[in-house]
């Protein structure tokens, strides 16, 4: 039994063994009389497990956690265009926004991704996603009644996340590269969060980050004499208790559950990690980053680069 595992642990981490080599295994397995019943089905298991595991340019991913898309606000800066429909559904580059961060969780080998929005915009959101068979992914969605911050928003994922580690991303965020490499930084953490910075011109428009040469010290949210010029963008990875740490934050004096207040506590329980974006990043929440979320686009033909 001790040889099979083997040969069905390394058949579920690399997922390349295709029907043939299988019977192979099968055939090599029964000639050298070490594989019963018992030992088929384990072989049998990593057989259908193959589907846990997406190959990318860059690597071999296992896929352990789930995905969640923030979709909702009003865009009040984007009016009068969100005066008609929902800002994630503004055209960048090709497509609607909202296609790049189901294309981002995907480029991730996430499959299962939960999309919150509001309540007057998700039948505009679900006509545009659909079940998400046009992505090779599975939606859920689910409305937030209230725009009383990100952390909020998070909230309503608990039952969806089950216990698992969650890729968060904001829906207006633009990257040019895949978020993969990030993603697989987070599953060899044992426990905690993972943050992305970015260094930009504007660092008071974001929640900035106060660094030291390896730790994130601090982040402050839109401050007025910013300690860094790293913004902390719009993708958050967790581990299962941040559910917890937000039921036990207050809201900010904006009235809203921020998500500045969830990162700071793992900082202060020294769980908190980060990776700085590699390539271009916006958050296209303006007339100006739109357009430049756009040119990215364009240049990618709306393909997320490895």
């Amino acid at each position: 039994m001790r040889h099979v595992k083997y040969l069905g642990t390394w058949y579920i981490v690399f997922g390349m063994i295709n029907n043939t080599f299988y019977a192979y295994i099968r055939h090599t397995c029964l000639l050298f009389s070490f594989i019963n019943c018992e030992h088929l089905n384990f072989i049998n298991l990593a057989l259908m497990q193959r589907s846990k595991t997406v190959i990318l340019n860059r690597g071999l991913i296992a896929v352990t956690m789930k995905g969640i898309i923030l979709a909702g606000g009003k865009g009040t800066r984007l009016s009068p265009l969100t005066e008609i429909t929902n800002k994630h559904l503004l055209p960048v580059g090709k497509e609607p926004m909202i296609w790049h961060p189901v294309k981002q969780l995907v480029s991730a080998g996430i499959e299962e991704i939960l999309v919150i929005t509001s309540t007057e915009h998700m039948g505009d959101i679900v006509n545009s996603l659909g079940s998400g068979t046009r992505f090779n992914c599975h939606f859920t969605y689910k409305v937030q009644e209230e725009a009383m911050g990100i952390a909020h928003a998070l909230a309503l994922a608990e039952h969806f996340a089950n216990n698992q580690g969650i890729v968060v991303l904001l829906a207006d965020n633009i990257f040019q590269y895949s978020i993969a490499p990030y993603v697989q930084a987070f599953e060899k953490q044992k426990e905690g969060a993972h943050v992305l910075i970015k260094e930009v011109g504007k660092p008071d428009q974001y929640g900035v980050a106060a660094l030291d040469e390896k730790h994130i010290l601090e982040i402050e949210e839109k401050p007025a004499y910013p300690k860094s010029n790293y913004a902390v963008v719009g993708c958050y990875m967790y581990d299962a208790q941040v559910f917890d740490i937000i039921r036990s934050i207050s809201p900010s004096v904006r009235g809203e559950m921020e998500i500045t207040s969830v990162n700071n506590f793992y900082i202060q329980k020294e769980q908190l990690e980060y990776s700085i974006v590699r390539g271009k990043w916006t958050d296209a929440g303006t007339f100006e980053s739109m357009q430049e979320a756009s040119q990215i686009l364009f240049e990618t033909d709306n393909r997320v680069i490895p």
